[in-house]
């Protein structure tokens, strides 16, 4: 069924793959990038969602910058928790969906098996905590909303983690990576997939956890995009990533939480569909995608 759905962010690397797709599938599909709409400025939020019709929401807007947060916790809370709740009270007065992306840095790391949206959330940063704040702020709004927590995003709309250590691969035979964190990456393409069938599921209101299968930490999600780039026959100067302690690293100033690896139980039960493993997801990426721009 073909819906009217404004995407929030959509110059990001999610919110760039969601409109794409949607309209692929006969959405109509109006996006926002930050030029057009600035999300902490509630007056133009109010002012521009309130002068168009839709039927669902996706706000991929945020700040992300999580050493930023730290240091700008105002701008943090403004941007990340206050924002939504303007995002939310214009959708509820259109009578439409808001979906609002939200972080597995809610966690607090301490788990070792997976999160579900069971478990208490206790942010140890700034940026973990102005996003829990959005999610609250959001469900203040309306029940009805739902929050989807993400984690370790890529794909081809804007460069991420698996880019910046392939490119170093290309021009450098050290490569490293941080070993003793764990989570799990979500590629866009298929978050906008698996996220579709949620923007019209009454059901499901609160939160919803939603990557890829499996876990892994940076080094070995390096190590995997060198080995599908070397199979794709792209000739690297590095093909091992060697491990970095997350405790070595002194330019961090927020904390970040050692493993925040979600469950998809809830999501594969609402929407009969199964994420796929991690693996397979960054092997199409790169070779569809960052190896085909190397020709």
């Amino acid at each position: 069924m073909a819906r009217k759905i404004v995407i929030i962010g959509s110059g990001g690397r999610l919110g760039a793959a969601l409109v794409r797709a949607w309209r692929a599938a006969g959405d109509e599909v109006i996006g926002f990038n930050h030029a057009l709409l600035d999300i902490g400025d509630f007056r133009q939020v109010h002012e521009t969602l309130g002068d168009i019709e839709f039927d669902a929401l996706v706000n991929c807007a945020a700040q992300t910058n999580v050493d930023r947060c730290e240091k700008e916790p105002e701008e943090a809370m403004h941007l990340n928790s206050q924002a939504v709740a303007t995002i939310a009270d214009a959708c509820t007065r259109k009578k439409a969906r808001c979906v609002h992306i939200s972080t597995d840095y809610v966690f607090d790391g301490e788990k070792r098996t997976p999160y579900t949206e069971q478990d208490e959330a206790k942010p140890i940063s700034v940026y973990g905590a102005s996003k829990l704040g959005g999610e609250r702020c959001l469900h203040a709004v309306s029940d009805q909303h739902l929050a989807v927590r993400v984690s370790w995003v890529f794909g081809p709309d804007r460069a991420s983690f698996v880019d910046q250590i392939l490119q170093r691969a290309l021009e450098h035979k050290n490569v490293e990576a941080i070993g003793d964190k764990v989570a799990v990456p979500t590629y866009t393409l298929d978050a906008a997939r698996l996220l579709r069938p949620l923007l019209d599921e009454p059901a499901l209101g609160g939160v919803v956890h939603l990557c890829n299968a499996g876990s892994c930490t940076w080094q070995e999600y390096g190590q995997h995009a060198l080995d599908c780039a070397v199979a794709a026959g792209v000739p690297l100067k590095g093909r091992a990533v060697g491990a970095l302690k997350m405790a070595d690293l002194k330019a961090f100033i927020a904390r970040r939480p050692v493993y925040t690896a979600m469950s998809t139980s809830l999501l594969q039960q609402v929407t009969g569909l199964t994420p796929r493993p991690w693996q397979e997801a960054v092997e199409e990426y790169v070779r569809a995608h960052w190896a085909a721009r190397q020709q």
